[in-house]
């Protein structure tokens, strides 16, 4: 009973706006990084652009997803930090989950799909989380989520149509466009909407002529179907290697928000992740997993009309097995 009052009552609110965002940023300061914002003059050159990457691979538990799960669990009354949290996701939004709940002392229950990367399970059952297996192929995780929360009276936190979700996640945006000024242009990775969609809505408050993109897998393209026919499009689970956004489609509250303040909706081919993959790695240092170098990919495509503008990338998350790592990149 009380997994579903608390369901209900998260219906019944409002999307989030910029405000949210400002006050999530308050919420979340104690326990989240303050990621670096990191240039390279060589991806300069190469799209005759200025860009500004924010290297979300360096927050908590390696990705983004901390923002929006540490603003959501902080946000819970007694009684639920007593029962607990449930949360579905293929590895991130999992390791978030359990991070938050360990460092505000709650229980957290993850179900995460039998194929999820290694690294990210071990991280998830390291922070304590406690795992349930499901076969992203064959069976419903969001039903087995609400089964386990009205089982059990946890409350529910999915990986992004919740509204605190959207709005920590929205922070990562905030804090670019604050350090470095007002951009041209932002892109973003995209798989279920809600770094997107907080990302949207910083940039519409902090720089309006701002355009945001959004960038999802070539071979799960439903947002940017979604996007051009003004309704969300369910897909099957796309085979990729950007497991972060491996989404069947956009949320509810999330496309909403994207439908009205994103500037248009691109794809990335895996090969294309792979060259971004390899750029960050051999140009700047840095382990950067698939999903995380949607933003980017797009961006050199697109380097015909950027010139001379001041461009974001948000780079997601740094989760990748080291094995997978060297072998997606030949090596």
């Amino acid at each position: 009973m009380a997994a579903q009052i608390t369901h209900v009552k998260d219906a019944m609110r409002p999307p989030p706006g910029f405000a949210d965002v400002a006050k999530a940023a308050e919420r979340i300061a104690p326990a989240a990084h303050r990621t670096p914002v990191l240039t390279s003059r060589t991806a300069d050159e190469e799209t005759g652009a200025r860009l500004f990457f924010k290297c979300e691979n360096f927050q908590r538990m390696g990705a983004f997803k901390f923002r929006g799960a540490y603003n959501a669990l902080a946000s819970f009354d007694a009684a639920q930090r007593r029962a607990g949290v449930v949360a579905f996701s293929s590895g991130n939004h999992a390791q978030a989950i359990a991070l938050a709940a360990r460092l505000l002392g709650m229980p957290a229950t993850i179900v995460m799909p039998h194929d999820a990367p290694a690294s990210k399970v071990a991280a998830t059952r390291g922070y304590g989380g406690e795992i349930v297996v499901y076969d992203r192929y064959a069976e419903d995780r969001e039903a087995i989520g609400r089964r386990l929360a009205e089982e059990r009276g946890l409350t529910l936190i999915p990986p992004y149509d919740h509204p605190d979700v959207i709005a920590g996640q929205g922070t990562a945006a905030k804090e670019l466009i604050e350090e470095v000024g007002p951009l041209d242009a932002l892109f973003v990775c995209l798989g279920g909407g809600g770094l997107l969609s907080g990302s949207a809505l910083a940039a519409r408050a902090l720089a309006p002529a701002c355009k945001v993109y959004g960038v999802e897998p070539e071979a799960g393209d439903d947002g940017r179907r979604s996007f051009r026919c003004g309704q969300i499009v369910h897909i099957e689970t796309p085979k990729t290697i950007a497991d972060g956004a491996q989404t069947q489609s956009l949320g509810k509250i999330t496309f909403e928000i994207i439908r009205r303040d994103v500037e248009d909706v691109f794809t990335a081919s895996d090969a294309e992740l792979i060259e971004s993959m390899r750029f960050f790695a051999s140009r700047m240092k840095m382990i950067v997993e698939p999903t995380g170098c949607l933003g980017f990919a797009a961006a050199r495509r697109m380097k015909a009309e950027l010139q001379e503008q001041r461009v974001g990338v948000i780079v997601s998350g740094g989760n990748v097995d080291l094995a997978r790592f060297a072998a997606l990149l030949g090596g």
